[in-house]
């Protein structure tokens, strides 16, 4: 006598997070949402049976590739973070917080593409229609190739796709579009996995490529399961200071070209525009001899970009003096400052010290210790470094200077934009001695450190006639 096939037993499943367990719970162990879990019968089992396929498989040799060509979005800095543009077919995700200008940026790039007489269909799913049109008419985003959906459901979008026919589609977003059929309410785990591939199928199958803007978590990841980001080919990251204009773009997964690549953007009220040069709004006092400030050279991606470190010293009346960083790593400054004290003869521990960047900019590499160093030194003592001096080196914990990557990039910008002089360290693969050398590049001429006490000797911030010399000597 055959056995009758137990029926599918049923699970629960995480509506936020995807964590399935055997019995119903009041709070997710893996995310800790309440009330999140919930039923889900598990999927029926069997063997799938061959189907007919689309195109036959071919050589590669034998694959076209005029349609996987570049095309231009409209925005320069966009298309450099992207590897030169938009690529047909292809599936772009892009994340940020709310209110950082994702649909600003989407809108320009839809209607700059509309331009170019390639039709766009823009999906909104937060917004009402006319919300969308009121913001296009500030930013001069109208244009009739560009066509404007309101819908919040997957067959709609899917109907519109078939009757527009575009060429760019903008999905904002996907976590507000929702699926009838499946389990779940929109935004969920398993409505974003159905929702995200079934625009990625079309976006694939028809050649469209697809723009689909995503939710962020409080930690700053992108909010649904991770499977979202393996469905795509490009995952942009959208990030920037609510108390700044400054916006930028970058690369966390692209099949089409470098991750490394970072885009800057200017958000104003008439819209989101590139930002080509931007170390005009990190660096405030080029030729200004001021107390307490120093110049960094940061690599955001392989663009080298220059910020200027503040500090502010001031004797504390408290028993434990503060430590506020604004723009900057606070377990680094503390390093730093540590450092300051035991091989500098600095002290700061009756001190307040606040240390930020100018205009938002955010140095988190190590590449800035040196920086940050030297302008909490010049607080201490009251004395400007010189004028057109750009600093920028790893400090370790024996007060020695480390090599930073990139130092012919980060050289050549800061010769650009007029500086004299970089403090850097010494190049320890190269013989000879170990005293500071001066050498020239790019227009510029560099002093080679081998620890954080010669750079602020050879600075005047902390005493030496030979430091002095030293310094004129490599003015030239």
């Amino acid at each position: 006598m055959s056995k009758t096939p137990r029926p599918p037993r049923a699970a629960y499943r995480c509506t936020e997070c995807g964590w399935e367990a055997a019995k119903w719970v009041g709070r997710c162990s893996e995310c800790q949402a309440w009330g999140s879990v919930v039923e889900a019968s598990a999927a029926p089992t069997g063997r799938t049976a061959a189907a007919p396929v689309s195109t036959r498989a071919m050589p590669i040799g034998q694959v076209s590739v005029k349609d996987a060509a570049y095309r231009s979005s409209g925005v320069p800095e966009l298309d450099r973070v992207l590897g030169g543009g938009l690529v047909p077919g292809a599936a772009i995700l892009l994340a940020g917080e709310p209110g950082v200008g994702k649909s600003t940026l989407l809108l320009e790039v839809a209607a700059q593409t509309a331009r170019y007489q390639h039709r766009t269909l823009y999906v909104t799913g937060e917004e009402s229609a006319s919300q969308v049109r009121l913001r296009a008419d500030r930013t001069g985003g109208v244009h009739d190739e560009l066509y404007l959906a309101a819908e919040t459901d997957l067959g709609a979008v899917l109907t519109h796709i078939e009757q527009v026919r575009p060429t760019l589609l903008v999905v904002d977003s996907v976590q507000t579009i929702g699926a009838s059929g499946i389990d779940g309410v929109p935004g969920g785990v398993t409505q974003v996995k159905e929702v995200a591939a079934a625009l990625v199928r079309v976006a694939k199958t028809l050649n469209i490529t697809t723009v689909l803007v995503g939710h962020v978590t409080k930690d700053g990841s992108i909010a649904g399961p991770r499977v979202l980001e393996h469905l795509v080919d490009v995952v942009l990251h959208f990030e920037g200071d609510r108390n700044s204009r400054f916006r930028m773009v970058r690369a966390m997964k692209n099949r089409f070209g470098p991750i490394d690549e970072v885009g800057c953007f200017d958000l104003g009220p008439d819209g989101i525009t590139a930002v080509t040069d931007p170390t005009g709004l990190f660096v405030e006092h080029q030729n200004g001899q001021v107390a307490g400030t120093c110049v960094a050279v940061t690599m955001q991606g392989r663009r080298p970009l220059l910020a200027e470190v503040q500090a502010l010293v001031t004797p504390s009346p408290l028993e434990r003096p503060r430590r506020t960083t604004s723009g900057l790593d606070g377990s680094r400054v503390a390093m730093v400052l540590a450092v300051l004290q035991q091989h500098c003869g600095i002290r700061l521990h009756h001190h307040d010290v606040f240390a930020s960047t100018v205009g938002g900019a955010r140095l988190l590499e190590p590449a800035s210790d040196l920086a940050v160093a030297v302008a909490i030194a010049s607080a201490t003592i009251g004395t400007a470094p010189p004028a057109g001096v750009v600093a920028m080196g790893e400090i370790g914990l024996a007060g020695e200077l480390r090599r930073v990557r990139d130092l012919p990039q980060r050289l050549a910008e800061a010769a650009r934009l007029g500086f004299r002089v970089a403090v850097v360290p010494t190049d320890r693969t190269r013989p000879g001695p170990r005293s500071p050398e001066s050498w020239a590049v790019d227009g510029m001429r560099g002093l080679d450190c081998p620890a954080l006490a010669t750079a602020l000797r050879l600075l005047q911030l902390q005493g030496g006639a030979s430091g002095t010399a030293a310094l004129h000597a490599a003015e030239g």
